[in-house]
C-alpha cells in the first residue's frame, strides 16, 4: 500500500496510547484524521484540539461524508476492539482498507532505519529515552512511543522521517509485522497468556521477532536472555555495562563500558535499577548507532522520563505521591526496588488496580508476593478491559493471598478517604486501567491535607 495516495485516516478505538500517536503522524502528513473511541480523555481532546474529529458512539452515520471514499481512505484499528463492532464491520465489509494498528507502523518504518524496542517491561521508557537522545543528537527522526513523553508532552517525537524508532509490542504478536535495522529485547517473563497460551509459546514469539532484523542489524539482548546478540548488564560482565553506580540527589551517577571505550559520569534522573537498565540499552542503540558519546550524555542527563512511569505527583519533604503503570508482578517488584532506594527510611502505602481477569489469574501468587512488601496495600477491584469475568477470579480472591496484616479492598471512591486515614507519608497508585484518571483528584486533595 502507498500511503502517499491515502488522504483520510480513520482510527477506531483513536484514544489509544498507540494509535493516538499514529493520528498525531498523519496529521503532521497532513492528512485528514478522525476517530471513534468509547470514552472522551484527555488524549482525545488533545487530537481534537490538534484538529481530529472525534465522536464516541459507535455509529458510522456520525462519520463525515469523505472518509467513505474507499480509495482514499485507511481504516486503523486496534486489536482492543471487540470483533462487533458496528463501524469496524461496516468498512470490513465494505471495501476499505482495513488494517491493525502494528500493520500501519509497519507500512511507515519499512523505508526508515528502524530501531526497535521489545520486551514485557520496559518498552515504553525505553523507547522514549532512545527517541530523546537520538533527537538530542540531531538525527532526523520519528519516534512512536506507547506513553506521554515529560520532554515533549506527546507520544510523537518528530524531527524528520529517515529513521524511525518504535515499540515492538508482542501483544497479539504485533511486533512480527517489523523489520527493524537495530532491536533489542529488554524482558521476556510470561504475560499475554491469554493470547499465547503458555511461556514457552510468548519465548518462541520473542525468537521469531529476533529472525525480522535486517540483514547487518544489530541485535541488542540483555544479558541471562536465551538469545544472542550485542549484551548489556548492571555492573555484570557484558558488551555494554552500568558500573561504578551511584547515587546523588536522587539521580544516577555512574559510568558505561562499551566495547571500544569507558564513558564516564553520566547522570540519569529515574529512579530504580529498572530504568538504569531501560537507560543503558538505550544508550547502546544510540552508540551502535553512530551518536557522539558526549552529545549523549547531556541528552541522558535532561531525560525527565514518561508520565505514569515512577512520576512524582507530590515531592516534599512531608509527602511523597508517585503514580505508575506498573501491571505485571516483575513490574510492581521493580517499583517496589525503586522507592526503597530512593526511601529506605520510609513506610510505603501501594493502592493498586489489578489489570484484566487473564492476567489476575495466571499470576495471582506472583501479584500477592510482590504487593505484600509494601507496608501497607489498597485493593482496587480488577480493571477489564477488553475481557469479560472469570469465575472465582476477583479482588477479593487475590486480596486473601496477600500476606499483610495492612491490606483493605477498597472502591474507587475511598481511596483519598484512605489514605488520609494512614500515616504513611510515602504513597504509590499502581496499574494500567482507569486508575490513572484517580491521580488529579488523589493529588488535590493531597495537597490541600498537607
Amino acid at each position: 500500500m502507498n500511503l502517499n495516495q491515502i488522504h483520510n485516516v480513520y482510527f477506531i478505538g483513536i484514544g489509544g496510547i498507540g494509535m493516538s500517536a499514529l493520528a498525531r503522524y498523519f496529521m503532521a502528513a497532513n492528512k485528514n484524521v478522525a476517530g471513534y473511541d468509547k470514552t472522551k480523555t484527555e488524549i482525545t481532546d488533545a487530537l481534537e484540539a490538534l484538529g481530529a474529529s472525534i465522536h464516541f458512539i459507535d455509529d458510522y452515520t456520525d462519520i463525515s461524508a469523505q472518509y467513505f471514499n474507499s480509495q482514499e481512505t485507511l481504516v486503523v484499528y486496534t486489536p482492543a476492539i471487540p470483533k462487533d463492532h458496528g463501524e469496524l464491520n461496516y468498512f470490513f465489509n465494505n471495501g476499505f482498507k482495513v488494517l491493525k494498528r502494528s500493520e500501519v507502523l509497519g507500512l511507515i518504518t519499512q523505508n526508515t532505519i528502524c530501531l526497535a524496542v521489545a520486551g514485557t517491561h520496559g518498552k515504553t521508557t525505553t523507547t522514549s529515552i532512545l527517541g530523546h537522545l537520538l533527537n538530542e543528537c540531531d538525527v532526523e527522526m520519528t519516534a512512536f512511543l506507547g506513553g506521554i513523553s515529560e520532554n515533549y508532552n506527546s507520544n510523537l517525537i518528530q524531527n524528520g522521517n529517515k529513521v524511525s524508532v518504535v515499540e515492538a509490542d508482542e501483544f497479539d504478536r504485533s511486533f512480527l509485522t517489523l523489520s527493524p535495522d537495530y532491536a533489542c529485547i529488554t524482558s521476556m517473563d510470561a504475560d499475554h497468556l491469554d493470547i499465547y497460551g503458555n511461556a514457552e509459546h510468548l519465548k518462541e514469539s520473542f525468537v521469531s521477532f529476533s529472525k525480522k532484523l535486517k540483514p547487518k542489524g544489530k541485535f541488542f539482548i540483555k544479558k541471562g536472555l536465551p538469545l544472542d546478540g550485542i549484551t548489556y548488564a548492571i555492573e555484570d560482565d557484558a558488551d555494554y555495562i552500568a558500573k561504578n553506580i551511584t547515587i546523588e540527589n536522587g539521580t544516577y551517577v555512574f559510568d558505561v563500558q562499551t566495547p571500544n571505550q569507558n564513558i564516564q559520569n553520566l547522570k540519569f534522573n529515574l529512579p530504580g535499577r529498572h530504568n538504569l537498565s531501560n537507560a543503558l540499552i538505550a544508550l547502546a542503540m544510540a552508540v551502535e548507532f553512530g551518536c557522539s558519546p558526549i552529545r549523549l550524555a547531556s541528552a541522558l542527563a535532561s531525560y525527565k522520563g514518561v508520565k505514569r512511569r515512577f512520576t512524582y505527583q507530590i515531592k516534599t519533604d512531608d509527602l511523597i505521591f508517585i503514580d505508575d503503570y506498573a501491571h505485571h508482578p516483575e513490574e510492581i517488584n521493580a517499583v517496589h526496588q525503586a522507592v526503597r532506594e530512593m526511601y529506605p527510611n520510609q513506610k510505603v502505602l501501594a493502592i493498586f488496580q489489578p489489570h484484566l481477569f487473564s492476567r489476575t489469574k495466571d499470576f495471582a501468587d506472583e501479584f500477592a508476593s510482590s504487593l505484600e512488601k509494601f507496608d501497607q496495600v489498597l485493593l482496587l477491584d480488577i480493571y477489564p478491559a477488553r475481557e469479560l469475568p472469570i469465575e472465582g477470579v476477583n479482588s477479593q480472591w487475590l486480596l486473601d493471598k496477600i500476606d499483610n496484616p495492612n491490606k483493605k479492598l477498597i472502591t474507587k471512591s475511598d481511596i483519598v478517604k484512605e489514605i488520609q486515614k494512614s500515616d504513611i507519608k510515602v504513597i504509590i497508585t499502581i496499574g494500567a486501567g482507569d486508575i490513572g484518571a484517580e491521580v488529579k483528584n488523589i493529588k488535590e486533595n493531597l495537597s490541600i491535607a498537607s
